[in-house]
């Protein structure tokens, strides 16, 4: 599990009057090991899933040669504060998959303690991987640690996937959570190639100052590990699909080493910012793997 900041240690120590932190139906885990043999497709060798993750198979959906899905169900109805919630995540030599989610992943409101969503992501020689979970809602008085790390050979790729959504946007007033830090961190044989975060606490600072994400409510990121294919290719394929999205603002950024880029865009609908993430993504497809990707078929 990822490093957990001061500021989350110290909510954590805060006690609940429900399940405790880790409790019966609190700590969620899922694990997963894929394979593929030649041009086989991808095969799911292990999984274990614990309360109040579920799978309940593969999907072969994908118009990538030889990938498969995982969509990953939690019938809970969102996170709660307590919640210890972790996904680790490894694709074998050569292996493709696609990791998401049935739904968006609401944060509800809280009173004391934290939610943390972990995962963890594994790729081997020539693996490809996605991470492309729905987007995350932050509920009002909510305090929420996401934390991905990726480690990934040279000749391996890995595309990860976010949206933030302050619950604001259709309650009360948006940016009224207590605190939300996402944080990714990737490494290629141990030489740390990407670490970046999204830390906001509007107790410490309004997070619509220039410096933040400004007039906009919703952050969306995507990170595509690629240490082996063209950086500057890859950039331009996605800069060029902004064009087509007046109602956002993004901005593509090459990753230490060349070892790929990261996408970050703003907007004030969930919806706006969710389709140009998705057609970065589709950028990334096109240039990693030759295919556009799948339809979004979740519900």
């Amino acid at each position: 599990m990822s490093a957990v900041p001061d500021a989350f240690q110290r909510y954590g120590a805060e006690s609940l009057a429900q399940a405790p932190a880790f409790g019966p139906g609190k700590d969620g885990v899922f694990e997963a090991t894929l394979a593929r043999t030649g041009d086989r497709d991808t095969r799911l060798l292990r999984d274990y899933t614990k309360v109040p993750y579920h799978l309940t198979g593969t999907l072969d959906t994908d118009p990538a040669p030889g990938l498969t899905t995982l969509c990953l169900q939690e019938p809970t109805g969102g996170v709660a504060q307590g919640d210890r919630h972790s996904i680790t995540v490894t694709a074998r030599e050569g292996a493709r998959a696609r990791v998401t989610t049935q739904s968006a992943t609401k944060v509800h409101s809280m009173q004391a303690n934290y939610a943390h969503l972990d995962a963890t992501l594994e790729a081997g020689p020539d693996a490809h991987l996605e991470y492309v979970p729905g987007p995350t809602i932050v509920n009002e008085d909510a305090r929420c640690l996401q934390t991905v790390a990726v480690d990934l050979a040279p000749s391996a790729t890995v595309v990860v996937a976010d949206v933030f959504v302050p619950g604001g946007l259709s309650a009360h007033e948006p940016f009224d959570f207590d605190h939300y830090h996402s944080r990714l961190e990737a490494r290629c044989e141990e030489r740390l190639v990407c670490a970046d975060a999204v830390d906001l606490h509007p107790a410490d600072g309004d997070p619509r100052d220039p410096a933040t994400v400004a007039d906009y409510d919703v952050v969306g990121t995507l990170y595509v590990l690629a240490p082996e294919a063209d950086t500057e290719v890859l950039a331009e394929a996605i800069h060029a699909r902004f064009d087509a999205h007046d109602a956002v603002t993004a901005g593509v950024s090459a990753l230490p080493y060349e070892s790929g880029v990261s996408v970050r865009v703003l907007g004030t609908r969930s919806a706006d910012v969710t389709d140009a993430v998705r057609d970065a993504w589709d950028a990334s497809r096109q240039e990693l793997l030759g295919v556009g990707i799948p339809a979004d078929r979740r519900y």
